[in-house]
């Protein structure tokens, strides 16, 4: 969106539905209908060439007739005729209007024409543009019903819901008004030619009603922009986005392990974590978890406590919670002996606390308080099999007001569907959690404590080296002819670029013939390793183009021969245009580092399992670039090679962190200059005790101007 008012989306004096209908199995008819019976306390108009009445309201032949105060348009016409609508609604001086109608850009090539004159006419009278192809909106608390969709709507919540899809749009619906759990306010994206989703987040993030933002994502218009804004919000409101589409590529075919491991998916992942944005899997996953951050008063942070009528149940629970890092916790003595007194001899009070299928509501109710009051106890767990002698309504009667007292998060699992139909719907009226299984408790309870973890580190800051040197790294490039026509940077120039952000490269020599490969190698002293060189080779081990631990001068010779003719032989139309010479490393690791710019994200930093097998392990993780100290904690935590550097006992702290230390030097280096396409060390041998990470070997990519 370009800076236009959009403010009246939720806030509007005066609607027009333009293309109001009196045919009742008209999508306009409805859009019509939504509008009066959700309430709407502000003007309503109609338009139609056809004019008369409708829901007794006056129908007028055109906008240009409509009173005043009006602010927005909603528009359900014929695709072909939307421009002209919109032309007409400019010189009205509306300033925004939402598009309903389809047959735009998902129609081809002419419908993206279509929509491209919308945006024309739009962009020439200010006025913010809304879709096309959009379902609606609506706020239930406003209230407004701007949707086409069949009634009722939702009912009132605190949770907002942003989508690009119509069809998910009604399926929500559909959901909230079966589950009994409530939406704040919903926005159909449609399209999105100009109004996009991080600006929808700016109109949720404004509402009072929205406790909790949730999306439903295909696409980003701007990945930065939506990063950058969610970053600002997520620390008041907790953001649950779904992305669709996500095991596509972003790229496709790129010359480098990196950049062909760095696809759409690692980009927003390592978006999402950087702004605080829980990342879910599925459409139940999003509105179960925001029941919980929405009723719950705070987040937690690790044990539990599980309250059970049922045995199996209770064991799973234990299970599910160990599955997403939670702990049970450890009763306190004096919590244990009131169990006792309160419970039958063969009850369990071993938490999982399991009161056998006799437990009244009054024991749910009395071990419920006990264990609230143990301060070893951090959220709670309570799980209802149907008890055979009592309705679990009565279950719920008690086990509510002492929810509703207490700080700290508990979690219903009322397992069945018909017997505890009663006291689900209790359980939410009273806006506390409730889930059919103790698996969708156990992942609730998880998202609190990412939340709680998220918290907990406030205005992390990316890490940049005072000493990287940005103007000798700018000037290495300008000598570089591929500065002008894009393309792999020479050798020497990309250990040059590196070592201006004091990332320290093995020494190498450049060599034409056996002779000089021979002379290079007496130099540096045997064993040696030789590696063909070629912008258009960048695996060169596939292709014969790398011969190891060489030790002697006759090796070197053959060895240099066996090169050439290896990649002639593979690849005939590459010529070698020289060969690399350096000395051989002995690593107790290698692994893998590099920087990517994503079309969407900008610039990515990767990290992970090294050497030829790196896109066949794929042993990977990416943040964003430049990089916090915890983005890479992160980086090494959830990858092999990482969790190796901790645990290697021929490696220490300080290896350690030199390590991290050439991922973000690396992670600045690609943010810093945004000619660089990408980047990459592979391998970064780790050595052993008291000798730093050497970059083995590299390469680099400049964009075309």
């Amino acid at each position: 969106m370009n800076n236009k008012p959009s403010h009246c989306l939720f806030l509007p004096r005066g609607i027009v539905v333009i293309g109001a209908s009196h045919n009742s199995s008209k999508l306009g008819y409805g859009l019509a209908r939504n509008l009066v019976q959700s309430n709407y306390k502000g003007e309503v108009y109609f338009v139609n060439p056809k004019g008369g009445r409708l829901f007794n309201l006056p129908v007028y032949t055109s906008v240009n007739l409509v009173p005043d105060p009006l602010d927005l348009a909603a528009i359900l016409v014929p695709a072909p005729v939307v421009p002209r609508v919109l032309q007409e609604c400019g010189e009205r001086g509306i300033k925004i209007a939402i598009v309903n109608s389809g047959g735009f850009s998902e129609t081809g090539p002419e419908g993206m024409n279509l929509e491209q004159e919308c945006l024309t006419t739009a962009r020439k009278f200010d006025m913010c543009l809304v879709g096309p192809n959009s379902v609606g909106i609506l706020d239930t608390h406003l209230p407004l019903n701007l949707t086409f969709l069949p009634p009722p709507g939702p009912p009132p919540g605190n949770t907002a819901f942003i989508s690009q899809s119509g069809a998910i749009c009604a399926s929500v619906i559909d959901l909230a008004r079966d589950s009994e759990y409530g939406l704040s306010m919903l926005i159909s994206l449609g399209n999105q030619v100009d109004f996009n989703e991080t600006d929808a987040l700016e109109q949720a993030a404004e509402d009072s009603n929205s406790h909790v933002i949730t999306l439903y994502l295909e696409s980003f218009k701007d990945g930065q922009r939506f990063t950058r804004y969610a970053e600002k919000i997520t620390h008041n409101k907790p953001i649950i986005a779904m992305k669709t589409g996500r095991f596509q590529a972003g790229k496709q075919a790129i010359a480098s392990h990196t950049g062909a491991l760095a696809g759409s998916e690692n980009a927003y992942t390592a978006a999402f974590r950087r702004a605080g944005v829980i990342q879910a899997e599925s459409i139940e996953e999003i509105f179960g978890w925001s029941q919980a951050l929405a009723w719950c008063s705070q987040s937690v942070e690790g044990n539990v406590a599980v309250l059970t009528n049922a045995g199996g149940p209770g064991v799973s629970a234990a299970d599910a919670l160990e599955r997403e890092g939670l702990t049970l916790a450890k009763l306190a003595d004096d919590t244990r002996q009131k169990l006792i007194e309160n419970l039958p001899t063969a009850a369990s009070i071993t938490n999982p606390i399991d009161m056998l299928a006799s437990a009244s509501p009054e024991q749910y109710s009395r071990c419920l308080e006990i264990i609230l009051n143990d301060s070893h106890v951090q959220s709670v767990m309570v799980i209802i099999v149907p008890p055979p002698m009592y309705p679990s309504a009565s279950v719920a009667n008690a086990v509510v007001p002492l929810v509703q007292k207490t700080e700290k998060p508990v979690m219903i699992a009322a397992m069945g569907a018909g017997s505890v139909k009663e006291a689900v719907t209790q359980f939410r009226a009273a806006h506390i959690p409730c889930y059919r299984f103790p698996e969708k408790a156990a992942s609730a309870l998880s998202v609190l404590n990412r939340r709680a973890q998220f918290l907990s580190q406030p205005g992390l800051k990316p890490v940049t080296f005072k000493d990287a040197n940005r103007d000798a790294a700018k000037k290495a490039l300008l000598n570089c002819p591929v500065q002008k026509t894009g393309g792999w940077l020479p050798y020497s120039a990309v250990t040059r670029l590196l070592e201006s952000y004091r990332i320290q490269t093995i020494e190498i020599q450049i060599v034409s013939s056996p002779d000089k490969a021979v002379e290079a190698a007496r130099q540096f002293g045997y064993p040696v390793a030789l590696k063909a060189y070629s912008p258009d080779l960048p695996h060169k081990s596939d292709v014969g183009g790398v011969r190891l631990d060489i030790k002697n001068d006759q090796q070197v010779t053959e060895a240099y021969q066996q090169i050439i003719e290896s990649v002639k032989t593979c690849r005939p139309g590459i010529k070698v245009e020289y060969v690399i010479v350096q000395p051989m490393i002995a690593a107790v690791q290698e692994v893998i580092t590099g920087a990517v710019r994503d079309p969407q994200f900008g610039p990515l930093v990767m990290f992970g399992s090294g050497g030829v097998q790196a896109e066949a392990v794929k042993d990977v993780a990416f943040s964003l670039a430049p990089a916090t100290d915890e983005e890479v904690e992160y980086m090494f935590n959830n990858t092999w090679a990482g969790k190796k550097l901790c645990t290697n006992r021929s490696l220490n702290a300080p290896q350690r962190q030199a390590v991290k230390e050439i991922v973000l030097r690396l992670a600045q280096l690609i943010a810093e200059l945004p000619q660089i396409d990408q980047i990459e060390i592979n391998p970064l041998a780790v050595l052993r005790k008291g000798n730093g990470p050497a970059a083995v070997d590299v390469r680099a990519k400049v964009k075309l101007e």
